[in-house]
């Protein structure tokens, strides 16, 4: 009998504008941003990536990208904004991510970096030689990392303990 699992998609936020006087959290996204994003999602529905549940963070610019994303996905995902994702250590994602009911064998989070970067690094254990290098040199804006894990709960996600199954970004759908 295989081990239950869960998958973990670790998004980043599209890129965003700087607009004067717009607080960093305001901070909305940029029209290539908006374009990315809607991208990913198609790439995401395409695909037959659907998560059961979204950790967004509560920047504009991330609720923003989830949005675009969640238009393209065939089925409404229910979402929780997290202000604790928003420019967060990857310590702090975790924490939000182990506190996932556990009924949700899915889960997107939506944030930022360097925290994403991070958390993927620390998370992933075995990979594709060349997905992996990839999104070790870069985690550009609207970059994407589904991790699977072989645990009974989020509780049980560790270090090093998931496969990343695929590292995709705005860049690699359009070549």
């Amino acid at each position: 009998m295989p081990a239950p699992s869960r998958r973990l998609f670790l998004l980043r936020h599209a890129e965003a504008d700087r607009p004067p006087g717009t607080s960093d959290h305001e901070r909305p996204l940029s029209a290539q941003g908006r374009d990315d994003a809607a991208s990913m999602g198609v790439y995401l529905a395409q695909a037959g990536l659907l998560p059961q549940m979204a950790l967004v963070s509560t920047s504009t610019r991330t609720r923003s990208t989830w949005e675009l994303v969640q238009k393209a996905l065939p089925e409404l995902v229910p979402a929780m904004f997290e202000r604790r994702i928003y420019e967060s250590t990857q310590d702090a994602i975790l924490a939000a991510i182990r506190g996932t009911a556990d009924e949700h064998e899915s889960l997107v989070v939506v944030g930022h970096n360097p925290g994403m970067h991070r958390l993927a690094l620390h998370l992933i254990g075995r990979a594709d030689r060349n997905a992996f290098a990839r999104l070790h040199s870069d985690y550009p804006p609207g970059a994407l990392a589904v991790i699977d894990f072989e645990v009974d709960g989020w509780t049980d996600v560790a270090e090093h303990g998931g496969t990343l199954e695929r590292f995709a970004t705005p860049a690699s759908q359009s070549d």
